[in-house]
């Protein structure tokens, strides 16, 4: 096959798998709306846990990242040890680089999703999906990160921006002050930088509604605060 049509079939199948609307489907199906009709408007897992349950938000959440460890592991296996269409200048291996093409691709598609009118989600679940098979330390320090800061504020949106800081944080840090060696590092810091801001970015609404002092707590998940006197 040719490397370039290639490419553009593993950008697209990852884009539409990305694209799949876990929420939607399930808001419509047993519970009679449209999910981004209600609550913060997008088919985010944090919307479904709000609307749909615990149960189904759990669903939601885990669906959504498997969207993007689907694109990873499976969508790149279309690869193989074809030719690559352009110079790799990277310091990893050409399957490497068509793994986090394809995980671009399923979160861009989780956040402008086709099959619903370009409306998605935060992109964060199929991010953290992607990035498990990309890099999964530092999956797991900002894991920790989004729940510290849940627990301590009760607010989803800021612990999944803040695990957005922390993901390029945390490896540059590994890699400069505690001197971890991190195999393509110079180009892999870009790339965790650049979906740092994609997530951020589409939580802009979300900011704004913190910085006002009107976003959603969730009470339930407000775990580290002080008790009234």
């Amino acid at each position: 096959m040719d490397p370039i049509v290639r490419l553009v079939l593993i950008a697209i199948i990852s884009y539409l798998i990305g694209s799949f609307p876990t929420a939607v489907i399930i808001s419509k199906t047993f519970f009679g709306f449209d999910i981004r009709e209600k609550g913060s408007g997008n088919m985010g897992s944090t919307n479904a846990f709000r609307l749909l349950g615990v149960k189904w938000g759990i669903f939601v959440q885990l669906i959504d990242i498997l969207k993007g460890v689907a694109a990873v592991f499976l969508i790149a296996q279309m690869f193989g040890g074809g030719e690559m269409p352009f110079v790799n200048r990277t310091p990893f291996e050409d399957i490497t680089v068509m793994k986090m093409i394809a995980g671009v691709c399923a979160v861009m598609g989780h956040v402008w999703s086709v099959f619903v009118g370009f409306r998605g989600g935060k992109g964060i679940n199929t991010a953290v999906g992607m990035l498990i098979g990309v890099a999964p330390v530092e999956v797991g320090i900002i894991a920790l990160v989004f729940l510290l800061t849940v627990f301590a504020s009760g607010y989803i949106s800021l612990g999944s921006i803040f695990a957005a800081i922390a993901l390029p944080t945390t490896m540059a840090l590994r890699y400069n002050l505690w001197h971890v060696e991190i195999h393509g590092y110079h180009t892999l810091i870009f790339f965790l930088i650049g979906l740092s801001l994609l997530v951020i970015y589409t939580h802009r609404s979300n900011i704004r509604r913190l910085l006002a002092g009107n976003e959603n707590r969730f009470q339930k998940l407000w775990l580290f605060r002080s008790k009234p006197r």
